[in-house]
């Protein structure tokens, strides 16, 4: 298994110490070097990235503002001189948190974290269905997608709403919309995306998932009409 990688950081001395280090692994596959935010996310719209090694502190745009700003996110290894963003890093689900100097062992051992969630993402069962892994409560959850009701805007996080129980994961609406299969979901207010399969009944105003009722929003109708028929 190989990753396709980036590294980001406006010091190029900085950034040349960890491209080294992605050269000498043989599971990482360096696709570019960043030396700013917005070149990254100009980037990544042309390649495929696994994991990015990505600075925090950097003019214009920092690292957690690339995130906000990014629909797919891949696998983050937070790489920076201070320790005191540890907590942040980790409410945006970064894979690992690396504190330069980075000793080769660090580095590897950081890797082999990004390999296993790389590989857990990957596993798919047949039998039970397509899935997501979310963060919340502090651990990694699978949610199937078949058993996702709908989705609802809870300010910084959304509220996952399954046949079994809720979620809250840290993300934005867009976001999380980005990880969901297409076709199957639609953003039918400005705080809701439902599962098509899951829906009942419609009117002009709502949508009924069950007993729930979930608003719709006027210019969503004819989308809405639309995605039910192409299902």
């Amino acid at each position: 298994m190989t990753l396709n990688c980036v590294v980001v950081d406006d010091s190029a001395i900085q950034r040349l110490s960890i491209v080294k280090l992605v050269e000498n692994h043989p599971s990482l596959n360096l696709i570019a070097e960043y030396s700013s935010a917005l070149e990254t996310k100009n980037g990544l719209n042309t390649h495929q990235v696994d994991l990015i090694f990505l600075d925090i502190e950097m003019p214009v745009l920092n690292g957690f503002e690339l995130l906000d700003v990014l629909n797919n996110k891949p696998q983050i290894i937070f790489v920076t001189g201070k320790t005191e963003y540890a907590f942040k890093a980790f409410n945006y689900d970064a894979t690992d948190y690396l504190h330069k100097p980075i000793t080769r062992e660090r580095f590897n051992t950081s890797v082999d974290k990004a390999l296993e969630q790389h590989k857990l993402t990957l596993d798919f069962n047949e039998e039970e269905g397509e899935h997501i892994f979310v963060k919340s409560n502090l651990k990694k959850r699978k949610v199937y997608i078949k058993d996702i009701k709908w989705i609802e805007a809870l300010g910084d996080y959304v509220k996952l709403v399954t046949e079994e129980n809720s979620l809250v994961v840290l993300s934005t609406m867009k976001s999380f919309e980005a990880e969901l299969p297409e076709g199957k979901f639609l953003r039918i207010h400005k705080s809701y995306i439902v599962n098509l399969d899951k829906i009942d009944r419609f009117n002009s105003k709502n949508v009924e998932v069950g007993t729930y009722e979930i608003p719709l929003s006027r210019n969503k109708k004819t989308q809405l009409v639309d995605a039910l028929n192409n299902i």
